[in-house]
This record gives C-alpha cells, structure tokens and sequence, in this order.
C-alpha cells in the first residue's frame, strides 16, 4: 500500500536529493540513499565523497567549486531538468551543504516525505541524512548529546570558542582541518584553559577511525587527518579569572582607554535592551565595544554592528571582540548618524555617546521598526536635557543609575560616588497607536 506522498514523490521527482553519507561510505548508507544514488544524472559533492561512490553509481560527477557558496545557485541551475543528488558529510541540516540547499530552492515539505528523509516536498528538496560526526562522538564518549555544546570552525574562526569557555562545560569543535587541533589548544592556553582535557576524534565510523588525548597544555600532535573533531571538557586553571555567561562581565577583561560603560551600569543596559535569539543591535559610540560584545555573547545567533568614530578604539573593539568570543562583530569607523543610512535595520539600538550630534536621535528613531527598542545613556546635562525632550514625546523609561564603591579612606572605609548615568528606555509603539504625549 503506497500514501499518496508516496505517489506524488513518483509523479514530481524532488529537484534535489541531499544524500549523507559518513567515512564508511557506501558501505554504510541506507537503501534509500543508495537507490537515490543509483538513480542520479549528475552526483555533486566533495571530491572525497565522491570517490566514497561505487562505478555503478553512473552519473555525472561534479566536484564543488571553492569557495562553494556562491556556486550552488549556478551549478543547480546548470543541471535544471536532470536528476541531481548533492552529497553531504553526515546530517546535511548539520552546518552542512543542507542550509544553502534550502536557501535556493526553499524548505522541504514538513509531511508527505518518503521514508528516512526529512520532507520531500514534490520538485523542492529531499533530504537523507547520516548520523553526524556529533553523534558519533557523544557515542564515543559517553556525552549526552543535549549536554554539549557545538561550536563550528568549519568557515568560521577559532576564536568563536571563547564564549563558550565555562569551568565543566563540555564542547566540540567541528575541526576545518587538520589544524584546528592545534588552534583549539591554542585558544584554550590564552584563555586560561590550558588544563582542559581535549580529545580528537578522526574519520569517525569508518574503519580508520582513530583518537588522540592530551590536555590543551600538552598538546603537541601533529595529525595528517582533516576530517576530526575535537571534544573539550573544560577545566579553567586556578588563577583564572571567572568570566560568567551573563552581561556585567568584569572592567579588567576589556582593552580600554577609559571609554567604557562601567560593569554595574552595562549591566543594566544590556537588561534594556533585552537581546533576543536572531536579533540585531546597532551600537552607537562604541568606545571599547562592550555593549556590543556582550550583547553578541547571550546567544550564538545575536548580531551586532557598532559605530565608533575614532580608528584606534574602532581596532581596539576588534581586539576585544576576538578575545572574548564574537569575531563576527561588525565594527564601522566613522561619524553617526552619517553611517547609518545604509546599515541593515535594527531590532535594538544602544546610544552611548554622539547623543549631541545633530540629527543623531531622529535618524536612530525613525530607522528603528515597530517593536524596536532604543536605550540611551548620557553623564551630561546637555544629554540628559535631550533624553527629557524625548521622554516627554515618546514616553518609555527614563531613570537614573549611581554606583559607589567602597574605596579605603585613611585607615577606614567609605563610598566613592561614580558619575550618575541617565538612561532612557522605550520601545516605538505601532503606527496606528501614535506617539506618547
């Protein structure tokens, strides 16, 4: 008895079949990805995946270009009309070729897919994934899969892996070669991190598979083999300083020449803003970039583009960027609000200096969408007057934080009074409801 999914996949052929497949090659695949395999006109993948396919698999063989993003539209549409199966390493929905396959020809069917595929949706993408190389590592190593964290170098820096860093945690880094062993080990010495056990795991379930062990300050392998991934369990060295997961990390962690937003005080900034999984932060006066940063750290998929007119502490925001784990953040050199005509929308926006330029605060309000949130800190009178203009305009939150710390005074202890910061808060209502009067 055939579903009526079934049916369709037989009348309307996917465009695309996404085929994975693992170090045991065709040894080790299903029967339907081996009977999409057969039946394919053209097989497009790596060359090492596709010298994993037997001579009866007949079609076209096509090797992906390098770099391989922006040839996947040109290739698939080269091959419009003909049977196509994409090869992939493991899950394709993984950080895999599956995401720019989707991108193309849009997401498979979320029903209607034929047996061990993910959709199957009639003309669009199949999808037959393979256990991935996260998978077999956790089964190696007795990780629960839901427990560890995944970082990628696949395309991406090293660097990314700061952020991850916490006394105990587990992670894996999906290697882009050889190399990144080395650079994990690397990483995990400057952070502080050289006691963490690290264990590489190479060519996983296929018959080479192998592993090697050693802490990250001992680790001096050399390894031949581009396909590992590299399990960490994180052991932080005693005299490292702890560095938490929330904002209000600590002052001494940033490079800076005095233009910082304070650890209490950015704390209760990042509160404001109140970042989302996916969102975007415009960062304006970025000075050492700590907003921003700390932003970007609440979740992997949080972006953020700070402005800062002077070039020195611009390069100084990348520094800090790449230490502390964000590498993707976009720092702009240059004088707002002139910079911001053609940055991409924002779904927040942190004002933390430049509040006198002229047009500065219009041109942040009128590129916010609705829903936007907006927060603005000021130490000046003159600031500050602005932010009551807008206070009365717009309504929101406006408040006023002061930090003192215990500082010794003779052979006593008193309170040092930092300088008091105005923040104002609010979030720009829908069209139809109007501004606040």
């Amino acid at each position: 008895m055939t579903s009526a999914a079934d049916d369709a996949s037989s009348v309307h052929p996917p465009a695309v079949t996404v085929v994975g497949i693992g170090a045991d090659g065709w040894e080790g695949l299903p029967e339907a990805s081996r009977t999409a395999l057969l039946g394919a006109e053209v097989l497009i993948g790596g060359p090492r995946q596709l010298e994993l396919l037997p001579p009866d698999c007949a079609g076209e063989r096509v090797a992906w270009p390098s770099p391989l993003r922006p040839a996947v539209a040109g290739l698939l549409a080269a091959h419009r009309g003909r049977a196509i199966v994409v090869l992939a390493s493991g899950d394709p929905m993984f950080y895999g070729i599956g995401r720019a396959l989707t991108e193309e020809l849009g997401g498979a069917a979320l029903d209607g897919g034929p047996e061990g595929s993910r959709g199957g949706s009639p003309g669009g993408l199949r999808v037959l994934p393979h256990p991935s190389s996260v998978s077999y590592a956790c089964a190696r190593l007795g990780w629960p899969l839901e427990d560890t964290e995944v970082i990628t170098a696949v395309g991406r820096p090293v660097a990314r892996l700061a952020a991850a860093l916490h006394h105990g945690r587990r992670l894996l880094v999906l290697s882009a070669g050889a190399h990144t062993p080395d650079e994990v080990a690397h990483l995990l010495r400057e952070h502080g991190y050289g006691p963490s056990p690290m264990r590489v795991l190479a060519r996983l379930g296929g018959p080479s598979e192998s592993s090697t062990t050693a802490t990250a300050d001992t680790w001096t392998h050399s390894l031949a083999d581009a396909l590992n991934i590299v399990a960490v369990e994180c052991v932080r060295a005693p005299d490292t300083p702890h560095i938490g997961a929330v904002p209000g990390l600590p002052d001494d962690v940033y490079e800076h020449d005095g233009q910082l937003t304070k650890r209490h005080v950015r704390a209760a900034t990042l509160g404001a803003l109140a970042p989302a999984p996916g969102e975007l932060l415009w960062d304006i006066g970025g000075g050492s970039g700590s907003i921003a940063i700390e932003w970007m750290r609440t979740h992997p998929s949080c972006q953020a583009i700070t402005i800062e007119r002077d070039p020195v502490r611009a390069e100084r925001i990348g520094r800090n960027a790449d230490r502390l784990g964000v590498p993707a953040l976009r720092v702009v050199t240059g004088r707002a609000p002139a910079t911001l005509a053609d940055l991409p929308v924002p779904d927040a926006i942190f004002i933390g200096g430049g509040l006198t330029a002229p047009g500065l605060l219009d041109a942040c309000w009128e590129a916010l969408p609705e829903g936007g949130r907006l927060v603005a800190n000021t130490v000046t009178l003159e600031s500050e007057a602005l932010l009551a203009d807008r206070y009365r305009r717009h309504g929101g939150e406006l408040v006023r934080l002061a930090v003192a710390h215990a500082v010794p005074v003779g052979g006593f202890t008193g309170w040092r009074q930092a300088m008091p910061v105005t923040q104002w808060t609010v979030t720009k209502p829908s069209s139809v409801m109007g501004d606040h009067r």
